[in-house]
């Protein structure tokens, strides 16, 4: 770990809590067997105890300063390749392959991810519900804005439970590791921080449509105010909805965030099987 002023331009704060190092790494579980991918290495807090646990490290870093940095730190590093690139650029399993680097394409993602490409960077990794990633990691944990991270593990019900909940639980498991207060931060941000464990896993009830289940779900919380009968009236008939939610058990005065990801895969499947 070295000194290094952080650019407002890259969104950087410097994690500086090792407590909570250690429980991203406790909750990532990485072993030797694992090829991990980091995102933002920056001055290379949790580069160094990665290293040591991993089969290797394939960092990801877009910082021109950084890169010359942290190539200096880790040089005695076999295990440790640096990327320099955007993350949301990059081949990721393209460029996890190299004659002088054959550690295998990266199983794990531990990282401290910049929060303003929170959204595009969940998607580089997880896909999208129209298409899902077809290679799977087998963890994902990230250090993001508390906001993002409740709307990520948010139950129905809850206020937080909104499209974002629906589109990474329908494709994976996702839980609340620890939260992290601004001050474990240097410089602090504005605002405090989660961080989250998420499990990729085959889908508990499997949509028949992806595109269509996608289109749904961002009618259906199109406004949140409203109950869902009303937030679908652009994609079906309001008494034929009604009568598909009564016949799933789904209340007609729903409301988007009150259904399970279940339910919202079987109403999606029911509604898209209907005559046009």
């Amino acid at each position: 770990m070295f000194s290094q002023p952080t650019r407002k331009r890259f969104g950087q704060h410097w994690l500086t809590d090792e407590k909570v190092l250690h429980r991203m790494l406790e909750a990532a579980d990485v072993t030797r067997q694992d090829t991990v991918l980091e995102i933002g290495p920056g001055t290379g807090a949790l580069t160094r105890w990665l290293l040591p646990l991993a089969n290797a490290v394939i960092a990801v870093e877009i910082d021109r300063d950084l890169i010359r940095k942290l190539n200096h730190q880790f040089a005695k590093h076999d295990n440790f390749r640096l990327v320099p690139s955007d993350i949301l650029e990059l081949d990721i399993a393209a460029a996890s392959r190299d004659k002088h680097f054959d550690f295998g394409v990266p199983n794990k993602v531990v990282a401290n991810i910049p929060y303003y490409i929170t959204g595009p960077i969940l998607e580089k990794l997880l896909g999208t519900l129209a298409s899902p990633n077809p290679d799977p990691y087998d963890a994902i944990v990230l250090l993001v804005q508390k906001e993002v991270a409740e709307r990520l593990y948010a139950r129905p019900g809850r206020k937080a439970f909104g499209a974002l909940s629906v589109r990474v639980q329908y494709l994976a498991d996702c839980e609340l590791v620890c939260p992290v207060p601004a001050r474990a931060f240097q410089p602090p941000p504005q605002v405090d921080s989660a961080v989250v464990k998420i499990t990729p896993r085959p889908p508990i009830t499997p949509s028949d449509d992806l595109a269509g289940f996608d289109r749904l779900v961002k009618l259906g919380f199109g406004s949140k105010r409203k109950m869902l009968r009303n937030n679908l009236k652009g994609a079906i008939d309001r008494d034929e909805l009604e009568a598909i939610m009564t016949s799933l058990s789904i209340e007609p005065t729903a409301r988007a965030e009150d259904l399970s990801v279940e339910q919202w895969v079987a109403l999606s499947n029911t509604i898209l099987k209907q005559p046009r």
